[in-house]
């Protein structure tokens, strides 16, 4: 891949132009600095927020325009990615850039509080929403699969799950372990883009991670950016070393280089109980981003599962819904002998439950177990970057926080351990969960902090498409909803028009992120704090009915803590007037 001009803290005019004659793939970061190489930082925010998700800092194969989860893309292909750099450098502001499934297909008049850019990914209508039908479209070169945050430009990194995930493993403490996880194991696999959160969500909350992962370079990046303490020699090391800081109470984080469906049964062989087992393999797409077993069960090498992958995808998937089953079956085993296990959105049970394990789903996704209760209050991933590319003008923003929400005492530790601990990827970035009300409070600050100069240039704020109230998936966010309304989409299309009504930056609306292809629907939204007055128009109605319509979501669903919510905000929901 050849690389372009920019470094890391380059400006962007030499990258636009070596991006717009290159012949084939080529190295992209974000341009840092307050140089414009658009017509507005509305375009601007979007053009780096773009590169930023293909920086080899971030991206889990840039070459290929992968960004993470096996086969989440930014852009459809290098064509159509210079295509849409193009365009933004070139958009006026009141003109709005249509991308279709990663290929910018027009650019239409609209107005100065439109969204700049408008993108749908992935959508198939639903008899032919299948990962055979969308695989034959992909061969063409008619779709991509945009992942939830690969394909609507706002990843950044491993962090813009981390927050998330540490919520998560927070409240299986609260719920099982007396409120901590000190002196506990949690054994996980997967370190791709969303799974390597675990290992330092898991010791964030006091607890020891045993992580399984069969990509060694993966569990290198997560050495590298601090996010795994150590990688084992062996299984028998790693987990003497898990019971050793058990028994002292420390928390550590350990790697093993092996396949899950393999490790996991010689662990209940062992007669090992963790404390607690989940997984974040990329079980969702099991021909890119699940690595199966051999005919006799032994691991396949990841060299020569990516030939088999290339050459004979046929045989791939059969190998690797196989050893899904095996997986999955472990599982269960270990939930059989005490071991708290949970689902953690990645559509194993699922995948398991089509190939024959009936009773894949005795144990429960981590939505209805753990986090349901914060998606009723609008709570949910807000995240934000910094487009100066100077890792201070975070640390303003997180000072901001802790000055501004002294009260949330949560919400103040988690900022300070991310500002410890976390190592940014690409342009210096920061998440944390907040809800309705507070959302809208803190892009106010945020803007305000631009307007001063506070920050040395605008901020691009967004969230994961996870959210409380902008995604349809009846096998994780929306599982075992109280009305059984799990599979009713009605609410992420309705998330989308309102935040592009409201004005967003750009508005995003894909299909099968997370859970794979028939299994999800969901919306995105991003918006830029520019220090403008007209900005904080937009922001406080863009993240204040984004919340909302979780609240309303769960409130629509009978659940007495979104209805109570809902009495104390100013939130109208029609069929309680009457």
């Amino acid at each position: 891949m050849a690389t372009a001009a920019n470094e890391k803290t380059g400006t962007g005019k030499k990258l636009i132009q070596d991006i717009l004659t290159s012949q084939g793939p080529i190295e992209v970061r974000a341009p840092h600095g307050t140089e414009l190489v658009t017509r507005g930082w509305v375009q601007e925010a979007a053009l780096r927020m773009l590169l930023n998700n293909l920086d080899p800092d971030v991206a889990e194969r840039p070459e290929d325009l992968v960004v993470y989860g096996g086969s989440g893309k930014a852009a459809r292909n290098w064509p159509c990615f210079k295509a849409i750099v193009k365009a933004l450098t070139e958009l006026e502001n009141d003109e709005t850039l249509l991308v279709q499934s990663g290929k910018p297909v027009g650019i239409f008049k609209s107005h100065s509080n439109a969204p700049r850019v408008l993108i749908a990914n992935s959508n198939l209508v639903g008899h032919w929403a299948t990962w055979e039908h969308f695989r034959e479209l992909d061969k063409k070169g008619l779709i991509m699969f945009g992942q939830m945050t690969a394909g609507s430009w706002i990843y950044i990194g491993t962090q813009g799950i981390l927050q998330g995930t540490y919520e998560t493993f927070a409240a299986l403490a609260r719920k099982h372990f007396g409120g901590s996880l000190k002196g506990r194991i949690v054994v996980t696999a997967g370190l791709g883009g969303m799974g390597g959160a675990q290992p330092l969500a898991i010791t964030m909350n006091g607890g020891v991670a045993v992580c399984i992962e069969m990509d060694k370079t993966r569990i290198q990046r997560r050495l590298d950016t601090k996010y795994l303490d150590v990688c084992a020699d062996s299984l028998a090391q790693a987990l003497e070393m898990a019971k050793e800081a058990k028994a002292e109470g420390k928390a550590i984080s350990i790697g093993i280089h092996g396949n899950a469906a393999d490790v996991l049964p010689r662990m209940l062989a062992m007669g090992f109980l963790p404390d607690a087992l989940t997984d974040q393999t990329s079980a969702h797409d099991p021909l890119n981003g699940y690595l199966p077993l051999d005919e006799a069960g032994a691991p396949v090498e990841m060299a020569d599962a990516l030939l088999l992958r290339k050459d004979d995808p046929t045989r791939y998937l059969e190998l690797a819904d196989k050893s899904i089953v095996k997986h999955v079956e472990t599982m269960l085993a270990f939930q059989k002998a005490g071991v708290v296990t949970f689902d953690y959105g990645n559509n194993i049970r699922q995948e398991a439950f089509n190939h024959g394990l009936k009773n894949a789903f005795d144990f429960p996704g981590f939505v209805p177990a753990y986090i349901r209760p914060l998606f009723c209050e609008g709570k949910g991933p807000f995240r934000w970057a910094a487009l100066s590319g100077d890792p201070k003008d975070i640390e303003v923003i997180d000072q901001a926080i802790l000055d501004n929400f002294a009260d949330n005492v949560d919400l103040c530790r988690w900022i300070k351990l991310a500002g410890e601990k976390v190592k940014f990827q690409g342009l210096p970035a920061r998440i944390c969960w907040l809800g309705y009300g507070d959302r809208a409070k803190m892009g106010l600050i945020m803007n305000d902090l631009v307007a001063k100069g506070k920050v040395k240039a605008p901020i691009v704020i967004g969230r994961d498409h996870l959210d409380s109230g902008s995604v349809a998936s009846p096998n994780r966010e929306t599982e075992a909803m109280k009305d059984g309304s799990d599979a009713i989409a009605d609410w992420v299309y309705l998330n989308a028009m309102i935040n592009a009504v409201g004005g967003a930056s750009w508005v995003s609306l894909h299909h099968g992120g997370g859970v794979g292809m028939g299994y999800s629907l969901h919306s995105g939204q991003v918006i830029v704090a520019d220090g403008t007055p007209e900005a904080a128009v937009r922001l406080q109605r863009v993240l204040t009915t984004d919340p909302g319509m979780g609240v309303i979501r769960h409130i629509d669903a009978g659940y007495d803590e979104a209805i109570e919510f809902g009495k104390t905000s100013d939130i109208r929901v029609p069929m309680q007037e009457i």
